[in-house]
């Protein structure tokens, strides 16, 4: 298998458990609070990470690397705090299908000025890849419903952090993935238990902890996948098939809680296939 569709193939395996993780989150968010799901997951998910890293011992990265992802993990836990904020002002379908354009086109145009031009039938494939990730993410209105101008700013505003995110934990993997891994979850903890302390959930402190340890977990493993294809190939290719995740938790949607994708859904997962076989051509 080439290099590019090895990393078209890790790049489907984490926008499979990142839909996984979103999947579970929401889930959970139907009983409690998303903060707190959020907070329990990277509380467990780093505990794994240490243990797996006290096991393995694995070589020590250059402090750059480290500093790299710790940036990483921070600025996306706050990113992830305002994209929360972002939906809970209304307008969910168009928020989240902006974040998700935003989030693919930050990377896409660091490596534009950074490794030059794709080849014709990459550019295409990315085309197509966008287009699919606004239509699975974006759900028309409903009827009355207000688009907040904040609203789609702060949905922005996390589509660039998380598009951050990705360039960042790109470079620090490249001093090793499992530390890269650790050092950003561990700057996630800290930022969001920061965002807990300065604005506490409302409701009851309980009821999060399975749906944060499934989310959480199937986060961490989103996010190795996603190094190691932005390792094997081109950031901005990754990072597109990648941010098609929202598939995965539609998929999921429909077999374990028989919510049937809008037509609108459904044609953007065609168009997602298309784009994953032009990107691993």
């Amino acid at each position: 298998m080439s290099s590019s569709g090895a990393a078209a193939g890790l790049g489907l395996l984490s926008a499979a458990t990142w839909g996984g993780s979103d999947f579970a989150g929401g889930w959970g968010a139907r009983r409690a609070s998303t903060l707190l799901i959020t907070a329990s997951g990277q509380i467990v998910s780093l505990a794994g990470l240490l243990v797996i890293c006290c096991v393995l011992r694995p070589a020590l990265p250059g402090m750059s690397y480290l500093v790299n992802a710790a940036i990483g993990g921070f600025e996306g836990a706050i990113a992830l705090a305002v994209f929360y904020r972002a939906l809970a002002m209304g307008a969910l379908g168009l928020t989240a299908a902006l974040t998700g354009v935003v989030t693919a086109l930050v990377p896409m145009t660091f490596e534009l000025f950074h490794s030059g031009w794709p080849s014709a039938i990459t550019m295409v494939g990315l085309a197509i890849g966008l287009a699919a990730i606004w239509l699975i993410s974006h759900s028309p209105a409903k009827e009355g419903a207000a688009t907040s101008r904040h609203a789609l700013l702060l949905g922005a505003s996390a589509g660039v952090g998380f598009g951050a995110q990705l360039i960042l934990f790109k470079t620090a993997a490249a001093g090793g993935v499992l530390w890269a891994l650790t050092a950003g979850r561990i700057a996630g903890v800290i930022a969001i238990l920061l965002v807990v302390s300065v604005a506490p959930p409302k409701g009851p402190w309980r009821g999060f902890w399975i749906a944060g340890i499934v989310s959480g977990s199937l986060d961490t493993v989103g996010n190795l996948f996603y190094m190691l294809a932005s390792q094997l190939g081109r950031l901005d290719v990754a990072a597109v098939i990648c941010s098609l995740y929202p598939a995965g938790t539609i998929l999921l949607a429909g077999i374990i809680l028989r919510e049937r994708p809008t037509k609108r859904q459904v044609a953007g997962m065609g168009l997602a296939l298309a784009a994953v076989a032009l990107l691993s051509a």
